[in-house]
């Protein structure tokens, strides 16, 4: 049960803003787990989750491990200028020498409309799986970028 518990824990936390231990509770009770505010206090602090600003300052559960590893796409997220599609392709230009992290930072997100991606020195090209998919990945692509240099 404690072992089931904890996966629960961490995919919630993964998947979605959890910024209270009150929160958690209730996602558990939703998933027919029922459990003490002690309890999942223990679990938060053997699982070594921390709070981590996350978009708009709200401060939510993260695993450690993911926060490096979110701070890294991010930064290089940061480095987008512009998005465009064109047909079922999707043209992403970088600030110069940042497209290959950028690259890498978009494969990490796993955008399941893209089939590949390619990065030159300033130019990103994505194919998409088609025309509505490239729209959808720009307008995904735009809110990041608009998100990060707010």
């Amino acid at each position: 049960m404690k072992q089931r518990r904890r996966e629960l824990i961490l995919q919630a936390v993964r998947t979605q803003p959890i910024s209270t231990q009150e929160q958690l509770l209730a996602h558990l009770r939703t998933l027919g787990i029922e459990a003490t505010q002690a309890t999942v206090s223990r679990d938060i602090r053997d699982l070594g989750l921390r709070k981590a600003a996350q978009r708009g300052g709200l401060a939510c559960y993260t695993v450690p491990a993911e926060d490096a590893q979110t701070a890294r796409r991010a930064a290089a997220l940061g480095f987008i200028r512009t998005a465009e599609a064109v047909g079922n392709m999707l043209c992403v230009r970088c600030i110069a020498g940042n497209a290959q992290s950028v690259c890498t930072a978009l494969d990490d997100i796993a955008l399941q409309d893209v089939a590949g991606t390619l990065a030159g020195e300033d130019t990103i090209f994505m194919l998409c799986r088609n025309e509505i998919a490239a729209r959808r990945v720009q307008e995904e692509i735009s809110r990041y970028a608009a998100n990060l240099n707010d």
